[in-house]
């Protein structure tokens, strides 16, 4: 009895020795996709499961103060043309399951995306501009005419439509896909555990498909940059939502939580040392029809930017949530232009004597009026009605005017949106990759308002194309002067998001930025190699 007791002590020491241990090399954190069926970006984007960019190696990424740096292609070089872009990917990369990782895992990636209505594809025609995309998309060339091409099993060539000076930032999204294990197990390589190759820092261990809560552990095939220094990974979308993740974080069941604002004082004086606050890239801007009434005439699209106190709205309702929108980009963004945030003034003076000479005096005639906006959760979610009844208070007070709110579902929304079945949105824009063009292209050709501006698109063309990045900026400032001159948009906040993470949590992951920003999810390759506990 008594050697069994012995053993029975010495096998319950061990355990809880094994817990800790295994505890102490865990990272516990929160997830936000509970529906997602496929743990492959290349298959869709706006409906994965979990982060497959956790198993993915991208040609390119940036590290937490927004650099280029090198991944799969270890460097690259443009022709003197500008169309034409050669990718060198480093010798020795293999997929978990064995393989080499091949230049052709990359061109089946985006091959198989065109011919398949990947969710994501307009990407690689907007952002990338790879030649033929759109006609392979709809069937009218053959996917042979693509313009990617597997030169040999370390090299990728890309040609485009016309010149992308910042084309190794946009392939930050440009992931492999096993192309030995798609052929045969098919789409549903993604979508199980023990088919699933990586390529990057993690494997797979386990996958709760009810909840979409993924376990992932350090990659021991791995040879590249940014190797896992942390054992273990879990990414529960469980704990998501800050009213379960921060009583989790609490009770000491979660390495990181993000708050909403009712949470964040209390965090603040609770736990001042685990506050990061993360940047997320993104402005919600007011867009118009611009070619029907009230909102053809420029006179009354300036009444509203000027009715507009984007410090107060900030301080006050959207407090900790959001900074000021006052330019198109937000701060730190790469192309960030402090200058453009001058004309950004609030002036009831003046916005009442733009809407008198708009023919609306004090708000008198003025049309009935709707705002409409999408329903969503996250950021947007926590944001945007707060921040809309505040716009109605400030335009009945300041201009008399009576503004309604309507909420619709995302893809409603976007389907009037580009459409114009009304004639005043609040639209939101989360950046896509790391370079000015991104935001100022939503506006090029209409984009998704559908609205044209002559002079602002010929400056855009122009600073997309040019060579030199600080010409472009310079282009870029005179593209942005005709949207406001023109108020073609209002810009009116950038949101951001507060977290907390464990002090146990170490590395360079968890540590602000030179810009006092924390890299968090939005630099999820970053983040996840740089910490250890």
């Amino acid at each position: 009895m008594k050697i069994h007791k012995k053993i029975s002590i010495l096998i319950t020491a061990l355990i809880v020795s094994f817990s800790n241990i295994s505890y102490s090399d865990t990272f516990y954190g929160v997830g936000d996709s509970t529906t997602g069926t496929y743990a492959d970006w290349m298959k869709t984007v706006y409906n994965r499961a979990g982060m497959p960019e956790l198993l993915s190696i991208p040609l390119t990424t940036f590290d937490k103060d927004y650099n280029l740096i090198p991944m799969a292609a270890e460097s690259w070089s443009q022709s003197d043309d500008g169309l034409t872009w050669t990718f060198k990917l480093r010798d020795g990369l293999v997929w978990s399951d064995g393989p080499a990782l091949k230049a052709s895992d990359y061109i089946f990636a985006l091959t198989r995306a065109v011919t398949t209505g990947f969710d994501f594809g307009w990407y690689y025609s907007f952002a990338a501009g790879i030649k033929n995309w759109n006609a392979v998309s709809d069937g009218s060339k053959d996917v042979s005419e693509l313009g990617i091409k597997a030169v040999d099993d370390l090299t990728i060539e890309v040609t485009t439509e016309s010149v992308k000076p910042y084309l190794p930032g946009v392939f930050s999204l440009w992931f492999p896909v096993a192309e030995h294990a798609w052929k045969k197990h098919g789409d549903e390589y993604a979508a199980n555990v023990d088919t699933l190759p990586s390529s990057y820092a993690f494997i797979m261990e386990s996958w709760e498909k009810s909840t979409n809560k993924q376990t992932f552990v350090k990659n021991p095939t791995y040879n590249g940059p940014w190797p896992a220094k942390i054992d273990k990974v879990i990414i529960d979308p469980t704990i998501g939502a800050p009213e379960v993740g921060f009583p989790a974080y609490m009770a000491g069941d979660a390495d990181m939580t993000t708050l909403n604002v009712g949470q964040i004082p209390y965090a603040k004086s609770k736990f001042p040392n685990d506050l990061r606050t993360n940047a997320i890239f993104a402005v919600s801007y007011i867009s118009f029809d611009l070619t029907s009434a009230p909102f053809d005439n420029v006179d009354v699209r300036k009444a509203l930017w000027y009715a507009v106190d984007r410090d107060e709205m900030t301080n006050t309702v959207l407090k900790d949530l959001a900074i000021p929108g006052k330019s198109l980009l937000a701060p730190g963004f790469p192309g960030y232009n402090e200058k453009l945030t001058d004309y950004a003034v609030f002036d009831p003076a003046k916005a009442k004597e733009h809407l008198a000479k708009a023919g609306y005096p004090n708000g008198d005639g003025f049309p009935e009026i709707e705002i409409w906006y999408r329903d969503q959760g996250g950021y947007n979610g926590a944001i945007t009605a707060p921040m809309l009844q505040y716009l109605q208070a400030e335009y009945k007070e300041h201009l008399g005017i009576d503004m309604k709110i309507k909420i619709m579902s995302i893809g409603e929304w976007y389907d009037a949106l580009t459409n114009n079945k009304n004639n005043l949105f609040l639209s939101p824009y989360e950046y896509d990759y790391m370079d000015p063009s991104n935001f100022y292209g939503i506006f090029y050709n209409g984009g998704r308002h559908s609205h044209y501006l002559d002079s602002y698109d010929k400056l855009v063309a122009e600073a997309d194309a040019h060579p030199d990045y600080d010409v472009r900026l310079e282009l870029y400032e005179s593209a942005e002067m005709e949207l406001i001159n023109n108020v073609s948009i209002i810009p009116l906040m950038h949101p951001i998001t507060t977290s907390l993470i464990k002090e146990s949590v170490k590395g360079d992951g968890p540590q602000n930025n030179n810009l006092g920003f924390a890299p968090l999810n939005q630099r999820s390759h970053y983040f996840f190699t740089h910490i250890t506990k």
